[in-house]
């Protein structure tokens, strides 16, 4: 009897085991291959500019080697941290279906990596496909530790648009001779912004404009007649940027992983950790073409660099070293030409856009400066008129934890954030144009790690409000671990009675370029467990605190809750 009974718990409870793997097979999509990668966080001299100098790469590479995927792999990379400075990466782009404490900010969802330890980063790509970028998320290291992730269709599945001749990724990067953890440490302690960066890159090779540069140049060969995709990746650190090809529509096809309804175009705009995939038509006379990466600047009163990075686009037969004709980029400042770019950005096939929304918030965005409190304000105070630069959400400005977020959250730490973060902003005022413009007076921001919690399931809308503390400007807002719909944007103040929503085909993206003294609209449904980063992508904005948290609570059930962390996350 004993046995019997013993022998129906077992049933019962292999029934139940099996129930449960149908379960998880039913709603989790299982990866036909896992991915290893090793990354190796290493220096290398490099000489650029006339000048030979360390930086920090991934393998001795730059930019960093490619992450080659299927959808719905699982993806394993172990990262050892063999420099002095702490180190982490962030895979942008990638959703993190529970696996936040993978995403990789420091102090949010991780403590860095430090000299000497390694920590084993997992993740699988639920439903995603197409080019994304992984980069350092710990001071201002993504200058030189970034690179592509490509995702393909899986086996048998086509691309939703001619099948291109051949693929070549195109990164959009800047480049100092200072070293960049330095500089940002220097920013950061006088107060004031950073200099330009000193020279644009495309593929880490700054272009015949520059000094000592006429060999350092990248260059797609091309059969004429061919059609080629170009995936194209802004790691840029402080700066916005046009690309073009001399002669050459871009079609684009698929906007931050995600394809759309083919857009042609002269020229396209990315701000950092953005992506496009662009076709080409190789239908000019043969010759040598220049592909083109110049400044958008938006803001007022901001020096950047305005010399443009060339790479070569050259069809086989061309004469060697023949003169390329120069691509044409619109002027620094050519709004209009970064909004006819996002209008025609449409996903490409109708979507299911959250109708009713739970959680509504509206946040400002933009830049403060605070009163100077130095005994060595000539040092310390060289923001405008003799304040301190900062940058702000509902004008609060961020500072990190001495320990990560999700940490604190998952041990239930007390002491280290608040959940009070508002979901409108303190004070409301003409934004855009009447906002305090005498600074540092009235323009001061709280500081404090003041974070958003929505529950599980919760469908949110975001209004991001642009302002003019200090100037308006384009600012490109990051989420991690979702992508959004886009729903609306425009120019002004936002007001919900003129508004116009698009609900049937907006872009589905993870980086929004906030329109200068404008506002942007994105909605998501809070399905996936965890703390989740939402910032400013200009590295400088991030330094000064333009960045907040959300905490989104677990759900129902395993599929529905954060893990446990792994075994091997780094301490502080």
């Amino acid at each position: 009897m004993a046995n019997l009974i013993t022998s129906f718990k077992y049933i019962c409870l292999s029934l139940l085991i099996y129930a449960h793997s149908m379960y998880v097979m039913a709603q989790w999509p299982r990866g036909g291959s896992t991915r290893f990668y090793d990354f190796k966080v290493q220096t290398m001299s490099v000489t650029k500019l006339c000048n030979t100098k360390e930086i920090v790469t991934i393998n001795k590479m730059f930019p960093g080697p490619v992450v080659y995927a299927q959808e719905d792999d699982r993806v394993i990379i172990k990262v050892t941290n063999e420099m002095p400075h702490n180190a982490t990466i962030h895979w942008h782009g990638v959703r993190q279906m529970l696996s936040c404490w993978s995403d990789g900010p420091s102090y949010i969802t991780q403590c860095p990596i430090q000299a000497g330890q390694t920590f084993t980063y997992e993740f699988t790509l639920v439903q995603q496909k197409g080019t994304l970028l992984w980069h350092a998320h710990v001071s201002w290291l993504r200058a030189t530790v970034h690179g592509a992730i490509v995702i393909y269709p899986k086996a048998g599945v086509p691309y939703p648009f001619k099948y291109p001749y051949e693929e070549h990724t195109i990164i959009l990067g800047e480049y100092w001779m200072r070293d960049v953890v330095q500089l940002e440490q220097a920013v950061v302690a006088s107060g004031g912004g950073p200099p330009p960066a000193d020279a644009f890159t495309i593929n880490g090779h700054p272009g015949p404009n520059y000094n000592c540069s006429n060999n350092d140049v990248y260059k797609i060969d091309v059969v004429p007649g061919k059609t080629y995709l170009l995936r194209i990746i802004s790691a840029a650190l402080n700066m916005e940027n046009f690309f073009a090809i001399a002669n050459h529509k871009l079609t684009i096809v698929e906007a931050d992983g995600e394809y759309t309804k083919p857009f042609t175009t002269d020229r396209v705009m990315l701000g950092p950790g953005q992506t496009l995939n662009v076709l080409v038509t190789a239908d000019q006379k043969i010759g040598r073409y220049s592909m083109g990466m110049g400044p958008y600047m938006s803001a007022r009163n901001i020096p950047f660099q305005n010399i443009t990075s060339v790479a070569y686009f050259q069809y086989w037969g061309a004469i060697p070293n023949s003169v390329a004709l120069p691509a044409p980029l619109p002027s620094f400042n050519d709004n209009l030409a970064v909004k006819t770019v996002m209008d025609g950005l449409k996903s490409l096939n109708p979507i299911n856009v959250p109708k009713e929304i739970d959680t509504n918030l509206f946040i400002t965005i933009g830049l403060n400066v605070q009163e100077c409190r130095s005994e060595n304000p000539q040092q310390n105070c060289q923001g405008a008129n003799g304040g301190v630069m900062a940058a702000s959400m509902n004008n609060i400005s961020f500072i990190r934890p001495k320990i990560s977020v999700l940490q604190a959250y998952y041990k239930k730490i007390n002491g280290y954030y608040t959940d009070d973060f508002p979901g409108v902003p303190l004070q409301f005022y003409d934004f855009v144009n009447g906002a305090p413009n005498t600074p540092p007076n009235n323009t001061q921001s709280v500081n404090g790690t003041r974070i958003k919690v929505l529950e599980y399931g919760a469908r949110v809308q975001v209004i991001l409000q642009d302002t003019g503390t200090v100037s308006t400007e384009n600012h490109p807002i990051h989420l991690h671990g979702y992508s959004f719909y886009v729903v609306g944007y425009g120019t002004g103040n936002y007001n919900p009675q003129t508004a116009h929503f698009n609900l049937v085909d907006p872009p589905y993206m993870n980086v929004i370029g906030v329109p200068v003294g404008g506002w942007a609209a994105i909605r998501f449904t809070a399905d996936n467990p965890g703390v989740w980063f939402m910032h400013c992508h200009l590295e400088i904005h991030l330094s000064w605190g333009l960045s907040t948290v959300f905490i989104v609570k677990n759900g129902q059930g395993a599929l529905e809750t954060l893990p446990h962390p792994p075994a091997d996350l780094p301490r502080c």
